[in-house]
């Protein structure tokens, strides 16, 4: 049986689901929680994290950059030279091409500002920059950073930390059915549940921080994530029924009576 791999930029991993750093009491119970997880690419928050100052606590200790994929990104960014010179940094430091986008329009809704990012995703695929980039659910604009680069597309389900779970399933369809990009799931999640509604939609990955940092068991909640992520990938490729209308018997009309 054909392995089903998450492929982004050329790079295979078996686990679907992207975990961050951040939120976490400590790095110990984010390193937890990253295993419970099995998620084989983290986020790390470059203008938050430490990741060089060996004179404090660094991530790299915890959680193993030959093991586990690091995934800079802009968190806290709001425009897009922040964005940029933040990313340039990275590279820097630790020779990351492979990124994850997001610019900030509003710092009370946390909704990504698509000129901006736009912009960015365009210069730094110039650059030579993997761009994952996170958006509102637009298919439009999408589409726009498939055109301009973008390596893969990661739709909001609701803002950042609300746990809303997914608000627009309409248009999350149509951004997966329009790109050949890998479509993942970004903010907003808040229950298990809500992964597997993502991987149902045909979704190809689901990112998930607040949601596994902030429950009141993280390494259980990891470990939810984990099988939610699973069942609803499998459920997608299974092929659910058709909706109908009215019932419809379980058993033949022909028996032995």
């Amino acid at each position: 049986m054909k392995r089903d791999f998450l492929k982004i930029a050329s790079k295979n991993f078996n686990s679907r689901l992207i975990v961050g750093t951040g939120k976490y009491k400590n790095f110990l119970e984010c390193s937890k929680a990253v295993k419970a997880s099995s998620a084989e690419i983290v986020t790390v928050a470059v203008r938050r994290v430490n990741i060089s100052d060996k004179k404090k606590p660094v991530l790299m200790d915890y959680i193993d950059p030959k093991k586990i994929t690091y995934l800079p990104n802009t968190a806290g960014c709001f425009t897009s030279d922040e964005a940029l010179r933040t990313l340039r940094l990275a590279r820097e430091i630790g020779g990351w091409k492979l990124v994850k986008l997001e610019v900030l329009g509003d710092k009370k809704s946390l909704l990504p500002d698509m000129i901006e990012t736009l912009k960015s995703t365009e210069v730094l695929s110039k650059e030579g920059f993997k761009v994952m980039v996170y958006c509102n659910d637009d298919p439009l604009m999408a589409k726009r950073l498939e055109d301009v680069g973008a390596v893969a597309i990661m739709p909001l389900a609701a803002p950042i930390g609300s746990g809303l779970g997914i608000q627009n399933y309409t248009n999350i369809r149509i951004i997966r059915n329009q790109t050949k990009l890998p479509v993942i799931i970004d903010a907003g999640i808040g229950e298990a549940s809500d992964a597997t509604i993502a991987m149902e939609l045909g979704c190809d990955g689901v990112l998930i921080n607040t949601a596994i940092a902030q429950a009141k068991n993280p390494l259980e909640m990891a470990k939810a994530m984990k099988y939610a992520v699973i069942a609803g990938r499998k459920s997608y490729l299974s092929g659910r029924i058709k909706k109908i209308l009215m019932g419809s018997a379980s058993t033949t009309k022909k028996g032995i009576i």
